[in-house]
């Protein structure tokens, strides 16, 4: 979706079609696993590709690829995972529930304040190889020199440099507003398949029905409020979006 924004912002027309000739103002979309798109790149099948980190590191660290735009720097404070439980857990099961979301919360509190450990922790490097990712590479996504900052806002991937955006960062409150835009945006992204239902939802309702915030509410203000995670001390926001 925010790659469909930047490409139309640039007057360029994503699309999704098999096989024909592209035009000009054209931009192919596939769909690609994201431990396929760094050789993909290397291999120049590909011309670029978006995804979440730390594969865009891998592709810097190898020399095969530079960052553009990051998603980040054009939806501020985004989404990028999120978490889902199975409803009927949430109901019938509200103590165990309660534990796990707890747990998540107080992860992801941990990791902010101890970045560099957890590129240790994480990398194949580490005791446990949690991912096929070298040490080197998850530094860069999760603790990142102050160097690495200034050259991207010279080289235009950082245009909003005030916002102060991480590489990548963890905050477990899903902010109803940002539901209720990406349903809006939805609307007008290409998409395959059967996506009709898209102009007949309401992004109010669905950001009501999708998301149940009761437990990351107790935990969050468990482990020290909002504050905590560099957060104002609201429960609402607004989307600031800026491609």
């Amino acid at each position: 979706m925010v790659l469909q924004a930047l490409l139309k912002e640039n007057g360029l027309t994503p699309v999704t079609k098999k096989g024909g000739e592209l035009k000009p103002n054209e931009v192919q979309l596939v769909i690609m696993a994201p431990s396929d798109m760094v050789p993909a790149l290397a291999a120049k099948q590909i011309a670029g590709y978006i995804v979440a980190e730390p594969f865009n590191a891998a592709a810097e660290a190898l020399g095969v690829g530079k960052v553009l735009r990051f998603t980040g720097d054009v939806w501020k404070d985004h989404a990028c995972c999120v978490v889902f439980m199975q409803e009927r857990d949430l109901n019938e099961r509200p103590e165990w529930s309660q534990k796990v979301v707890d747990a998540m919360v107080k992860a992801q509190l941990w990791t902010r304040d101890n970045r560099a450990e957890t590129a240790a922790l994480l990398s194949k490097d580490g005791e446990n190889k949690y991912t096929p990712h070298a040490k080197a590479v998850l530094e860069k996504v999760l603790a990142p020199a102050e160097t690495d900052v200034e050259a991207y806002v010279k080289s235009g991937a950082i245009k909003n440099a005030d916002w102060r955006e991480r590489r990548i960062d963890f905050q477990p409150y899903p902010f109803p507003s940002y539901t209720e835009e990406l349903v809006k945006r939805l609307k007008e992204t290409a998409i395959e398949g059967d996506n009709r239902f898209l102009a007949e939802l309401d992004p109010a309702t669905a950001a009501r029905e999708l998301v149940d915030d009761r437990f990351v509410r107790k935990a969050v203000e468990a482990a020290g409020g909002l504050k905590a995670f560099g957060l104002a001390d609201s429960w609402t926001r607004s989307e600031i979006v800026s491609a």
